[in-house]
């Protein structure tokens, strides 16, 4: 038996973590991770107390920036943080906010009646995770600075000029000693800076990046942002669903507006309904976008059925039509958009992902009820409109049952009911098999051969999947490509719960792989595949099964030595490497193109291939990305991966 390193366990043993230390040990329980998804949180927490300001009545301008060293500074016109001597720590009021957890003017209801960043954590971690940290406060006609560095002040809070502005301005550069990713992405921050001018009409929201494009090296305006945006809403969440919606077809010309107070809570919600067959619901408390509802939205939820059947009840449109509605059925082809404001709001977390306040639930029940019904007396024809759509849907349903009876009626484990061109695997383990969504009988073939036999499958895709937002659920269990894929998968969808819910408990494999051609075509399944997924399979993607495979763009030789390039400047450095003569080069323009062993070598060996596990991050964005799908644009790759990766966060 190995001796024990250290039999002695006492006092000494105990570990007391004092001030900002506890955040830098374990930042992820105070900002979720410390990959892209938590170097952006630090931003939305120093835009959330601006938009508190604004909330509170002070603030009507807010400004951020990416600075050319990848910090960052955000900049409001609201009161400024207070800097008088604090009564009880002895030291400047920005001081105790900036350094002290739980501290903060959020705790006291005379300063701000509502308030997104209500914990008195955020700014305080921010400045924790900072490797650098500035904030100058405008107030009173005077400008008081302070810096950091890791949370501790490097001199006291101190006047350094006179402005005639008023606000607050901090700089911060994340510490690179806690992130593994430092680098921010514009476009994810771009979403939420207009998602806030939305959800606060007639605030002025700014956004700028001050990184030079390549483009722009050596041009004439150097001393220009290389990207910036202005957002600034005088209608708010009507001027918000006009922009999620913009790619579908409407069915009544106004969305539905919702707007008053219920139990002292404001709320504010806009819904239309569309020709689609999706249900996307965004929900939002003190402007915190709750990717996970709450009950705020299960407010909304039974006040919208109850409201919707009893007024097709009276109308008599469901008796005619002879079909059982379910509360599904009221929500398919609705956009809307949720926001109240809370008091005191109860989050699961910091990150603030669900809304857990009972009160809430009844108060927004009351008041779509309430204003819902005086909507449809009002409007008569758009009233009829949506019952219409309510009774298809309806009947969509129970055509889809069907069409899921069928998809399910083969048994998963006979090699009869499989896919006649599904290669499988040897191993009945699913933690230990993967397989592969291929484009094309060709590629299909390579992978076939290249593959490992014990452990990977292989299922040849023909020609592009189903568009599945462009149909009813039941055309989409009628198509041959999706049975196949529900088959091979082994899961089975419906419950007597839900009607939706999909079965894990038969899932074949553990690792689910699209792997297409690196140009247009292959993105463009990609994103077919990821919308099905989405849409259909979500359960898949939340449990971190589905992946997509990146096959290399070159292949670089120069006698018997190769290099594989992925990228454009993975080419340039193997063209450095060999020398000038000699060298041959050669472009994958698709998986057929590679024969079995460059096929294992690259995408299929789990030594050497570059697998990206896609992941939903804000299922509200998602709807934006796949409403461009509704048209025949076909995005390419990078737009689909990168600029909108606030649907899904690629990670390697």
């Amino acid at each position: 038996m190995a001796e024990n390193q250290n039999t002695d366990y006492s006092a000494s043993n105990i570990t007391v973590l004092e001030g900002l230390e506890a955040v830098r040990v374990r930042p992820a329980m105070y900002i979720g991770d410390v990959n892209e998804r938590g170097l952006h949180h630090l931003v939305y927490e120093v835009v959330d107390n601006s938009i508190d300001e604004a909330l509170a009545g002070y603030c009507t301008k807010i400004d951020v920036a990416i600075n050319a060293d990848n910090s960052i500074t955000v900049e409001d016109n609201g009161r400024g943080i207070p800097v008088d001597m604090h009564e009880k720590e002895h030291r400047s009021a920005l001081e105790v906010v900036m350094t002290v957890l739980h501290a903060g003017g959020k705790f006291n209801k005379n300063s701000y009646k509502v308030s997104g960043g209500l914990h008195g954590v955020g700014v305080s971690c921010v400045n924790a995770l900072s490797e650098h940290m500035l904030v100058e406060v405008y107030r009173d006609g005077k400008i008081y600075r302070q810096e950091y560095s890791k949370g501790k002040p490097l001199y006291a809070v101190h006047e350094v000029g006179t402005t005639d502005k008023q606000g607050t301005h901090i700089e911060f550069h994340p510490d690179a000693s806690i992130f593994t990713i430092t680098e921010y992405k514009y476009d994810i921050l771009l979403d939420r800076m207009r998602e806030l001018a939305y959800l606060n009409k007639g605030i002025e929201i700014n956004i700028c990046d001050w990184r030079k494009a390549e483009n722009q090296e050596g041009s004439e305006n150097q001393d220009k942002p290389s990207r910036e945006d202005h957002f600034f809403s005088e209608k708010g969440l009507r001027d918000f669903i006009a922009y999620l919606d913009e790619n579908r077809e409407k069915l009544m010309p106004e969305a539905i507006y919702i707007e008053g107070e219920r139990k002292g809570i404001p709320i504010e919600i806009a819904m239309q309904y569309n020709t689609g067959y999706s249900e996307n619901i965004h929900s939002y408390v003190n402007n915190i976008n709750t990717h996970e509802g709450g009950t705020h939205l299960a407010g909304f939820r039974s006040g919208l059925t109850r409201t919707l059947k009893a007024y097709a009840d009276r109308s008599g449109l469901l008796a005619k039509a002879k079909v059982e509605i379910s509360g599904d059925d009221f929500r398919e082809g609705l956009t809307a958009i949720i926001s109240v404001k809370v008091a005191e709001p109860q989050f699961e977390g910091q990150t603030k992902t669900k809304l857990g306040n009972t009160e809430v639930r009844g108060a927004v029940d009351e008041a779509v009820s309430e204003m819902l019904e005086n909507y449809l007396e009002e409007h008569p024809n758009e009233a009829h409109t949506i019952v219409d759509k309510v009774i298809l849907a309806a009947r969509a349903r129970q055509a889809a049952r069907k069409a899921r009876e069928m998809v399910q009626r083969s048994n998963v484990f006979s090699s009869a009911g499989m896919p006649g061109k599904l290669a499988d695997c040897q191993s009945n383990d699913p933690a230990e098999c993967e397989i592969f969504f291929v484009e094309g009988d060709s590629a299909g073939g390579s992978a076939k051969q290249g593959r490992d036999r014990k452990y990977q499958a292989i299922l040849p895709l023909r020609g592009k999947i189903l568009n599945v937002e462009k149909v009813m659920r039941h055309r989409a269990f009628e198509s041959e490509t999706i049975r196949d894929i529900y088959t091979a998968l082994g899961v089975t969808v419906g419950t007597q719960e839900d009607s939706q819910a999909l079965n894990l408990s038969k899932l074949r494999y553990h690792k689910i792989i699209i792997m297409t051609d690196a140009d247009v075509d292959g993105a463009h399944i990609d994103t077919l595949m990821l919308t099905f997924f989405f849409r259909y399979m979500p359960e898949l993607i939340e449990n971190g099964y589905v992946y997509l495979a990146t096959p290399p763009l070159y292949l670089v030789k120069k006698g018997q030595k190769q290099i594989y390039c992925w990228t454009e400047e993975d080419r340039e450095r193997a063209l450095v490497e060999f020398g000038d003569k000699g060298i041959h080069v050669q472009r994958y323009k698709g998986l057929g193109e590679m024969n079995s062993d460059q096929l294992r070598d690259t995408t299929m060996n789990p030594e050497n291939r570059q697998l990206r596990q896609v992941t939903i991050e804000n299922a509200a964005s998602a709807d934006r990305v796949f409403s461009m799908l509704m048209g025949d644009d076909v995005p390419p790759r990078r737009a689909f991966i990168e600029q909108n990766a606030t649907y899904a966060t690629i990670d390697a």
